[in-house]
């Protein structure tokens, strides 16, 4: 664990990589919270179930919106955006916050372009699942390369050159 913390402190814990480092594994743990917590309150497993207000439901892209609007106000102001401006804690805490809701808003899309509720459809659910884990895998490699690298975690060929 002590080799995980120390490659975590040279590599990635800088202003160039902790950031969307943070932001990509709180999307990418997000979303595949969410799949699993719909597929739950789908098949009637768990304690998990729908939110509503007075009778009308709220998808979970409305807390995304909500949080994305946040991230946008704090950082429009200056705050949580590192330094020399603040501190490391409100940077990564900004920084895990706009994951968290791009995934939120992101995981239900087809609303963006149907406005209707069609997220069970069959099509294309698997692939832009599978699709979207991986975009989230690939880009939190790739922001921690270098610390991945000096673990012994990346096969020759995939280094950088």
């Amino acid at each position: 664990m002590s080799d995980l913390r120390g490659a975590y402190r040279r590599h990635i814990a800088n202003a160039d990589c902790e950031r969307p480092f943070l932001g990509a594994l709180a999307f990418t743990a997000t979303f595949a919270v969410a799949r699993g917590i719909t597929h739950s309150i789908r098949a009637g497993i768990g304690p998990f179930r729908n939110v509503s207000a007075g009778g009308q439901h709220i998808h979970h892209s409305t807390f995304g919106i909500l949080g994305l609007l946040g991230c946008g106000y704090v950082w429009q102001n200056r705050w949580g955006i590192g330094a020399p401006h603040g501190s490391a804690w409100a940077s990564r805490t900004a920084a895990i916050a706009y994951g968290t809701a791009s995934a939120l808003t992101l995981d239900e899309f087809a609303l963006w372009l149907d406005l209707h509720d069609d997220y069970w459809d069959a099509q294309g659910r698997k692939s832009i699942d599978a699709v979207i884990v991986f975009a989230g895998l690939l880009t939190m490699t790739y922001a921690a390369q270098d610390a991945l690298d000096e673990l012994g975690l990346i096969p020759k060929l995939l280094k950088r050159s």
